[in-house]
């Protein structure tokens, strides 16, 4: 074989060898710092539990989380969407003190009561962990975008063990409609082995069985659509109330630490006046539930509107797990009316209203075959892309892109923050 075809065809091998290192550090940073903050974690829900007046001291913890953003975090506030825009439009690195600070804030909401959930915390983490190799490594810049995207995939497959779909939700969330091809080699990698670590060093996951799924046929089919569609409004729902209360919190409540405050007393009054304790942290019991039993059928809007209310006053934490929540109970409520057994409903429910919100119905498909086995991935798939499309132009995570529009036109690469102003501007635009 002439020499230079020798070279040209192991060409690959140096781009495959410095990911797979760089991958590997990702991964150890990464499925460390989840490992740590699943223990605490756990041990903050089960001294909650355990406490029940420890409601009372969660316009206290919010204050001295919005106190400590405040004085020390304003550059990493914005959390997840400063992942996004950093992969985006690279400015400068993540500051380090991002894992720390949102680790706090999580295991300060968890520790007395707030409804929020985890995945924020470990993207967070991920990602700024992740970012710091380039103040330690020659890198070139166009590395900076993989080296976050691997990081949020490291963090999202170590919470929830579920490495396929950590994988491809870190090249899915980015933008709607698009992926990012350039980086499936790291964060598949990253997502893998974060999660076997996480193992390794004694991580459990819940396990959510689904006994029975029953063969499909055109009323199965037309119901997993139907389904779909009520789990795209609610996603829309979540997104846009937990959005609508955080502006309004900023909007009368000028000096920051005392938005968490009040929010925190308004969540503990209604926590004492309300039987509500099933909406309260994780929800993990009442989540397991769903598969297991039938629930009240307005669970999924009280959760819905404790953790808008968290979320909202700005605790910190994540949407995902209480996004489960709200898709499993409400899945488990759907199941009398599209006769289908609520264990699949509740399962379709947990991925679709994820897939909805988050605006990653791969990464839902794939979490839900990791989760349910691969007999649920049709009904999964149904009703993940049709809450997709349900779920409009909106989402949890402001700062994704609209690489191709769900329908309609819309401006390339445009912000799902900046969408409203563009709206108002084209409305003010035509003619009377």
């Amino acid at each position: 074989m002439p020499y230079t075809q020798l070279i040209r065809r192991l060409a690959p091998l140096p781009h495959l060898g410095k990911w797979l290192l760089l991958s590997g550090i990702v991964a150890a940073l990464a499925g460390c710092a989840s490992a740590f903050f699943l223990l605490a974690l756990d041990w903050a829900s089960r001294w909650r539990l355990a406490h029940p007046a420890a409601i009372w001291l969660l316009p206290v913890a919010g204050f001295a989380v919005g106190w400590l953003y405040l004085r020390f975090g304003r550059e990493v506030e914005a959390g997840n969407n400063l992942l996004l825009d950093e992969i985006h439009d690279p400015r400068r690195i993540i500051p380090l003190r991002m894992a720390p600070l949102v680790l706090a804030g999580t295991i300060a909401t968890h520790l007395c009561g707030g409804s929020a959930g985890r995945e924020g915390t470990a993207v967070q983490m991920g990602g700024a962990l992740a970012d710091q190799l380039n103040r330690w490594l020659p890198l070139r810049p166009a590395d900076r975008g993989i080296l976050l995207s691997a990081g949020i995939s490291a963090g999202f497959a170590s919470v929830f063990g579920t490495p396929l779909a950590g994988a491809v939700f870190g090249l899915e969330v980015l933008a709607i409609g698009q992926l990012r091809y350039d980086a499936i080699l790291p964060c598949l990698l990253a997502a893998v082995a974060a999660d076997r670590l996480g193992l390794a060093l004694g991580i459990q996951h819940s396990h959510y069985a689904i006994p029975f799924v029953p063969p499909l046929n055109a009323w199965n089919m037309l119901a997993a659509v139907l389904a779909g569609v009520a789990f795209g409004l609610v996603a829309r729902l979540f997104s846009s109330a937990t959005h609508a209360v955080g502006g309004a919190f900023k909007r009368f409540i000028r000096y920051a630490p005392l938005r968490p405050l009040a929010g925190g007393a308004m969540v503990a009054a209604a926590a004492s006046l309300l039987p509500a304790d099933a909406y309260l942290g994780l929800g993990l019991p009442t989540l397991a539930a769903a598969f297991q039993q039938p629930l009240p059928s307005y669970d999924f809007a009280g959760k819905l509107a404790f953790t808008a209310l968290t979320l909202g006053a700005g605790f910190k934490g994540g949407e995902v797990t209480p996004l489960f929540y709200i898709g499993a109970t409400l899945g488990n409520a759907l199941a009398p009316l599209l006769q289908l057994p609520f264990p699949l409903l509740a399962g379709m429910g947990l991925a679709a209203v994820f897939a909805g919100a988050a605006n990653t119905p791969l990464a839902s498909t794939v979490m839900a075959m990791e989760l349910f086995g691969p007999e649920a991935g049709v009904y999964a798939a149904l009703a993940c892309v049709v809450s997709y499309l349900c779920s409009g132009h909106a989402g949890i995570y402001r700062a994704q892109r609209v690489a191709q529009a769900k329908h309609g036109a819309l401006p390339a690469q445009i912000r799902l923050a900046d969408l409203p102003a563009w709206r108002a501007a084209r409305s003010s635009a035509r003619p009377d």
